[in-house]
C-alpha cells in the first residue's frame, strides 16, 4: 500500500482517538524510521519512550524470534520460565521484592491503585482508600488512571469519575502534608512529569514525601512508566533521589518495543494480594517476557547507562546553546534523555511540523513545550543532527539565520 492509501483507509476504518501525523511509518532501525514513501526520519519520539533501544534492536528481535518458535502464550494458571527470569532480574536490580506483570502502564497503575487500597484496608480498616496525586500528572487512560491524573482535560466527558482521589501541586510538600487526611492511604507521583511538560521533582521534595509517608503510615507509589528502565540515566529515576517506593509501576521501555508492564512492591505490601484479587490474561506471557529480558539485560550491561548519561549531557549542552541563540526558548529542563524545551510563544506545533518536514520527529505538549525522548542508544552525532535541524527551524520561525 502507498502512504496515501494507508492514511485514507485509516481515516475510513479506525476510531478517531489519535491526532495522527500524515505519515505511515513502515520500517525502523536504531534511531531512524522510514515512511511508506521511503523518507527517512530521525526519531526523537521513540514510540513515546517505548523504543529505548531504538528500532529493531538485534537482541530484542532475536529473543522474540526464538520465543515465537517455542511458546507464544499460556495462562498464568501455569508457571512461565521467562516470566520468572524477568521477575528475578527486576527484583535483583530494585529494592522491591515482588512483581506482577501486565500489558501496559495504565494497567500497572490500576494494579497499584488496587494494591494500595487492599493493603490499607487490611492494615488500617475500610476507611483508608484515598490516594493523593499531583496536579499536572499523567497516569494513563483507563477510568481510574485518568481520575488519578491531575489534568481535567483527560477527564472531561467520562464522568462520573471513581471517588477516592485528591490532587495537590507538584513539588509542594506543604500542600501535600495539608491534604493528608483520615482516608488517605497512599501518595502517587511521577519522578518526572513527562506528559505534564517535563517537570522534574526536586530532591528535597521527593525525599520529604518519602519521610511524610513513613510518618503518617502511607504508601508511596512511584509511577515510573516513562522514567524507568534507564530513561533518566539510572535504571529507575528514584535512584537519583536516594529513596525507595513501596509500590512502583513500570512499562514503556521494559519490553524494548513489545507491550509489557509491571508492578513491583515491597514484600509486606505485595502480600495484600491473594489469588483472585488481580489478574491479567496476557500479562507476563512468554513472548513479552522474552523481549523484556533481552531489553532489560541490554540496559543493565556495564557501560550502557554511563553512555546514556554522556549523550544526555551532550544533548543538554547543545540545547542550552540553542537557548542562548534563540530568545523564544525560555527554558530547557529534564532528567537524562527525557528533556523538555519550553518556548516563549505558542509555536510548538509549527516547530514540530517544520522539524518533521526536515526529517526530525519530536513531540509537543500543548502549544509551547517541545518534548524529546530519543532512544537511549542515540549517538552524539545523531544528537547534533537533531539540534541542527531544530536550530534551522527556530531560525526560520524567527526570521533569522540558523
Amino acid at each position: 500500500m502507498t502512504q496515501d492509501e494507508i492514511i485514507a483507509q485509516a481515516d475510513q476504518y479506525l476510531m478517531r482517538t489519535y491526532g495522527r501525523f500524515p505519515l505511515a511509518l513502515v520500517r525502523g532501525k536504531g534511531a531512524y524510521v522510514w515512511d511508506a514513501a521511503g523518507n527517512r526520519y530521525l526519531d526523537f519520539v521513540a514510540g513515546l519512550a517505548v523504543n529505548a533501544l531504538g528500532h529493531c534492536h538485534p537482541r530484542v528481535v532475536a529473543a522474540i524470534r526464538a520465543q515465537a518458535g517455542r511458546l507464544l502464550h499460556v495462562s498464568n494458571l501455569f508457571h512461565i520460565e521467562p516470566q520468572v527470569q524477568l521477575a528475578r532480574l527486576l527484583v535483583e536490580n530494585a529494592a522491591l521484592d515482588r512483581v506482577f506483570f501486565c500489558n501496559s502502564g495504565a494497567e500497572a497503575v490500576e494494579a497499584a491503585i488496587k494494591l494500595a487500597r487492599k493493603y490499607a484496608k487490611m492494615r488500617y480498616g475500610p476507611e483508608r482508600y484515598e490516594i493523593i496525586t499531583a496536579l499536572n500528572s499523567f497516569h494513563g487512560r483507563t477510568l481510574a488512571a485518568i481520575t488519578a491524573t491531575g489534568q481535567p482535560k483527560y477527564q472531561q466527558g467520562f464522568e462520573p469519575l471513581p471517588p477516592g482521589f485528591r490532587y495537590v501541586p507538584f513539588n509542594d510538600l506543604a500542600a501535600l502534608r495539608e491534604a493528608v487526611g483520615e482516608h488517605t492511604c497512599a501518595v502517587m507521583l511521577e519522578p518526572v512529569q513527562g506528559e505534564g511538560g517535563v517537570h522534574v521533582a526536586d530532591t528535597d521534595y521527593l525525599r520529604g514525601v518519602r519521610a511524610l509517608c513513613d510518618e503518617r503510615g502511607l504508601l508511596l507509589i512511584l509511577d515510573e512508566v516513562q522514567t524507568g528502565c534507564g530513561r533518566t540515566g539510572r535504571f529507575f529515576a528514584h535512584e537519583h533521589y536516594g529513596i525507595t517506593p513501596d509500590i512502583m509501576a513500570l512499562a514503556k521501555a521494559l519490553g524494548g518495543g513489545f507491550p509489557v508492564g509491571a508492578l513491583l512492591a515491597r514484600e509486606e505490601v505485595a502480600a495484600a494480594f491473594a489469588p483472585g484479587d488481580h489478574a491479567s490474561t496476557f500479562g507476563g506471557n512468554p513472548l513479552a517476557c522474552a523481549a523484556a529480558l533481552a531489553a532489560v539485560g541490554t540496559i543493565l550491561e556495564d557501560g550502557f547507562l554511563e553512555q546514556v548519561n554522556r549523550t544526555a549531557g551532550h544533548f543538554r549542552l547543545r540545547l542550552a546553546q540553542l537557548q542562548d541563540r534563540f530568545p523564544v526558548v525560555r527554558e530547557v529542563r529534564g532528567l537524562g534523555l527525557l528533556v523538555g524545551a519550553e518556548l516563549d510563544a505558542p509555536v510548538g506545533r509549527a516547530v514540530l511540523e517544520r522539524c518533521r518536514e526536515r526529517g526530525l520527529l519530536i513531540n509537543c505538549i500543548g502549544d509551547s513545550i517541545l518534548r524529546f525522548i530519543p532512544p537511549l542508544v542515540t549517538t552524539e552525532k545523531e544528537v547534533d543532527a537533531a539540534v541542527d535541524i531544530l536550530a534551522a527551524v527556530l531560525a526560520a520561525e524567527s526570521g533569522g539565520k540558523p
